[in-house]
Order: C-alpha cells, then sequence, then structure tokens
C-alpha cells in the first residue's frame, strides 16, 4: 500500500540528492543557469516550450558553458590540472559509427548470490514509480494493465539485457520527475525515445558529445528531477489519503525512512552468504522492513484494489 510505496519514492530522491550536489558543485554558475533555464520554460513558457523545459535546460546551459569555454573558462580536472569548461577532444577522436561489445553471460552461483538481492530493491522501486506515475498521470495503472504484467516485463527485460551483457533495467523515478514537468503523457513519445535510443547507440561520436556535457549541468538538472521525485513520494502519501494519526502508519514510515537513509549512509549491511559476500543496500533494508512491518503489525484494514475505506490508502485519489 502507499505507506509503504510513498516513503520508498521519497527515499529515491533524497538518496540520490548527494549525486546532484556533487555534480552541481563543480560549478556553481553553470548548474544556476541549467536550473533557471527549466523554472522559467516550466512556469511561464508556452507550448512547446513548456513541454520541454528539461531538454530546454540541458541544451541551453550547454550553449552557455560552450560560450564560456570559447572565451576561456577553465575548471579542474580530478588531478587538479585545468581543462576547458567543455573538452571536444573525446569528440574529435570518436567514430561516427560503432558497434558496442557483445558478452554472452555465463551462469554463476555466487554472482546470484550477490545480486539476487538487489532485486527486492528494484522490485520496490518498480511498484513504488507504477504508483508515483498513476499519481500524476491520473491513470491506475497498477490495476490497468497491473502490476503481475509491469513487473514481469521489467523482469523480462533485465534478463534480456544481461544475457547479453548489458546492465540491469529499472523503472528510473527521474522520469517520474520529467511527466510532472513536462505534462506529456503519451506512451508513443517513449516508444520513440526508445528508437532513437537505439539509433543514437550505434554512434561513439553521439556517445562522446553527450559525455561532454559538464556534470554541473547534470547537477542542475538533477536538483529539479530527484526533488521532483520526492515531491512525487509525498503528493502519493496525501492524495491517497494515508492516516498518519495512526501509529502502525507512523511506525512504519519512520523505520523506513531511518533503514532508507541511515543504512545507505554506512554503505548498506553486508554479510557472507556461501562465500559470497552480499550487501544490501539502504533501500533494499527500508523496502523489507516496510513489507515486513505492514504485514505483522496490527490494524491494517488494508485489501489491495479492493478496499476503498479501511486507512484510505486504496483509494488511489481519485478513483
Amino acid at each position: 500500500p502507499p505507506i509503504v510505496t510513498g516513503p520508498m519514492i521519497i527515499m529515491i530522491g533524497l538518496n540520490l540528492s548527494g549525486s546532484a550536489i556533487t555534480n552541481a558543485s563543480s560549478c556553481w554558475w553553470l548548474a544556476l543557469v541549467s536550473m533557471a533555464i527549466i523554472v522559467v520554460a516550466n512556469i511561464w513558457g508556452k507550448g512547446m516550450v513548456k513541454i520541454i523545459p528539461i531538454l530546454l535546460g540541458v541544451v541551453g546551459s550547454y550553449i552557455v558553458a560552450v560560450i564560456a569555454t570559447l572565451c576561456g573558462a577553465q575548471l579542474p580536472d580530478a588531478n587538479g590540472v585545468m581543462q576547458p569548461l567543455v573538452n571536444f577532444a573525446s569528440v574529435g577522436e570518436a567514430h561516427l559509427i560503432g558497434f558496442q561489445k557483445f558478452i554472452l553471460a555465463k551462469f554463476d552461483v555466487s554472482a546470484v548470490l550477490v545480486m539476487a538481492p538487489i532485486a527486492i530493491a528494484a522490485m520496490m522501486e518498480h511498484i513504488g514509480d507504477i504508483s508515483a506515475i498513476s499519481s500524476t498521470t491520473g491513470n491506475n495503472f497498477i490495476a490497468d494493465p497491473g502490476l503481475h504484467r509491469t513487473l514481469t516485463g521489467d523482469g523480462l527485460a533485465t534478463a534480456f539485457a544481461g544475457m547479453f551483457g548489458g546492465p540491469a533495467n529499472t523503472t528510473y523515478g527521474e522520469n517520474t520527475g520529467v511527466l510532472a514537468l513536462s505534462k506529456v503523457y503519451d506512451p508513443r513519445v517513449i516508444r520513440l525515445a526508445a528508437v532513437y535510443a537505439i539509433i543514437l547507440s550505434f554512434s561513439p561520436k553521439f556517445d562522446a558529445l553527450v559525455n561532454s556535457i559538464p556534470s554541473a549541468i547534470v547537477g542542475g538538472v538533477s536538483f529539479i528531477l530527484y526533488g521532483m521525485i520526492s515531491a512525487v513520494g509525498v503528493r502519493n502519501i496525501v492524495e491517497n489519503q494515508v492516516d498518519l494519526t495512526k501509529s502502525r502508519n507512523l511506525i512504519i514510515a519512520a523505520v523506513m525512512f531511518v533503514s532508507g537513509l541511515g543504512f545507505s549512509s554506512v554503505g548498506g549491511v553486508t554479510f557472507t552468504v556461501g562465500g559470497a559476500a552480499v550487501t544490501l543496500s539502504g533501500l533494499a533494508i527500508a523496502a523489507l522492513c516496510g513489507v515486513i512491518l505492514n504485514a505483522i503489525l496490527p490494524g491494517n484494514d488494508y485489501e489491495f484494489g479492493i478496499s476503498v475505506d479501511g486507512d484510505k490508502s486504496a483509494d488511489l485519489g481519485s478513483y
């Protein structure tokens, strides 16, 4: 229920916030430029401008960075050596067309034992993000097409990617923030984006161009997106009318927040299974705590997909 998924969404955004600060701190003025463009485009923009504030924030601040580079702006790299704000060296060296290196996966028990527990966090994040997207778009995706279909699709996509050496897939909470800002909910947009991404993935030069974007710009954009994730989580709790006057709900939320943020700050919990070191992240621990507490604490009158009264958490706001 939302008393579990809501805090999960909030913590996803808060756990990412450190990354936003780290990236933005490399050049604060450039990060502020990207944030300002997004805010102006989203609040005062009209038509297409209002639909693509994130893209405008990235492109607009990148143009500013290029102009600043032409004027001699520099930043120190990891070794303290001064480098241009935007470095095009790798872009010039990269080929226009190239192929990825595909590697057929092999079965390894120790690798399975290490990676499998992480799936708990990914599954909880999936459920939380589907709830958040439902609240954002006004469509109950938990019921239609249903979590059984979305989770199956997510799992099959991850298995297929892993089979050929690709990274695991996940339902990125950042995209919920994009939906909330752009108000564009048409699935055809995502399908087109997928086609473009596949085509552009065969261009090392485009990859180098994207990687030439200063990290400060990514940090500025992340300020908005990561904060938007947590805000959507709060909205999920509020719109579902979760009764936080109930002690059980307060306890669940409290333990999840401390577990998710506290254990993340110390690198999670590591233990050994069959000679392999297994680490549970803060989000995975919070997910486990939320599910277990919701199951064992008395007073749970929520029936998934059935109850519209109870603690009001089944209401999903407008359904």
